[in-house]
């Protein structure tokens, strides 16, 4: 039995909306984090000569892929086989180029709009306990006008996945929630960082009761939405609202609640995490995916919990094909 009814009912496409951003990935030490000004497992907002002169300190050469949050999600999505499109902004010059070709050959339709502005780009600093945080330069990714929103960019789209880092632009987010919604599709909302709910709190809540049919969280983010740090009461506030919430605690797996079912995910492996990065996109991309193709909420929980758990044994959010493979006998 499917765990939501869409209204789309007949379509499986996920279309993601957010930043587009090339992730600068650098293994440092919290002395690092600390001389760079960086909150610890948080973001914040820089700008681009910013990020050049904090490179100048690190002691190894940093690797680039493609990332953002919504588009970290939809790319796992493309990935599993599912219908994925994004929707972002990028530069016009060979990063923009880079970033839509990234897109098509992981399966993901580009709904990109161009700027003259570089491709924003994010320094991910990784610690040696595997927290990333995130120094970040929007460029052209926060360009997007409202105006340039429109009902197109989402025919068809069973599930709207937004990045809550579209928050700090609040005429943006409620164009994109307005015409999700007049294309009958359900919104997800992925709360994205404990700094951003803490600066967008009422907006946020305002938003989530008007428009959000599945928010998901971490223990930080909920903490900040909520101000419950118990877990069960935390996934029980979160729910309160919309129609499906996800609470993620790390490797003590996660929680899903649809009214007041409660169901517990345990995490999935053994293994040590390398690098957390983009761990909560990926959750969200094996749960999404599961829900459009009619799983019950424990199987798209330990989809979810599978597609995290590779991208923490790997640096970035690029899971290898072996990983790929072992998730995908999961819904054999």
């Amino acid at each position: 039995m499917s765990a939501f009814h869409f209204n789309n009912s007949s379509s499986r496409l996920i279309v993601g909306v957010g930043s587009a951003l090339i992730d600068i990935l650098a293994h440092e030490d919290d002395a690092f984090i600390e001389k760079a000004g960086a909150a610890k497992g948080g973001m914040l907002y820089v700008d681009n000569e910013f990020i050049e002169q904090t490179l100048q300190g690190s002691k190894a050469e940093p690797k680039m892929v493609q990332g953002g949050s919504a588009c970290n999600t939809v790319v796992g999505i493309g990935q599993l086989d599912g219908v994925a499109r994004f929707v972002g902004k990028c530069g016009s010059g060979p990063m923009g180029d880079f970033f839509e070709a990234e897109l098509r050959k992981q399966n993901v339709g580009p709904a990109l709009l161009r700027s003259g502005s570089p491709t924003g780009r994010v320094l991910s600093i990784i610690t040696p306990d595997a927290q990333r945080s995130m120094l970040t330069y929007l460029g052209a990714s926060s360009e997007i006008l409202p105006k340039e929103i429109n009902h197109q960019h989402f025919v068809d789209a069973a599930v709207v996945h937004i990045e809550g880092y579209l928050l700090f632009n609040p005429d943006l987010i409620l164009a994109v929630l307005n015409a999700a919604k007049n294309s009958g599709a359900a919104v997800s909302l992925d709360l994205a960082s404990y700094t951003v709910v803490k600066e967008s709190r009422e907006f946020l809540q305002r938003i989530v009761k008007d428009f959000v049919d599945i928010l998901i969280a971490n223990e930080d983010e909920a903490l900040a939405y909520t101000g419950e740090s118990d877990e069960t009461a935390a996934i029980k506030a979160l729910v309160e609202t919309v129609d499906i919430a996800a609470l993620l605690v790390g490797k003590r797996g996660s929680y899903i609640a649809q009214g007041d079912n409660v169901v517990s995910i345990i995490a999935k492996g053994t293994g040590h995490a390398i690098d957390t990065t983009g761990a909560g996109d990926l959750w969200a991309a094996g749960f999404l995916y599961g829900l459009v193709n009619g799983y019950p909420l424990q199987k798209c929980g330990e989809f979810g919990s599978a597609c995290g758990y590779e991208v923490c044994q790997v640096i970035g959010t690029k899971i290898p094909e072996e990983g790929w493979q072992r998730i995908r006998k999961l819904l054999e």
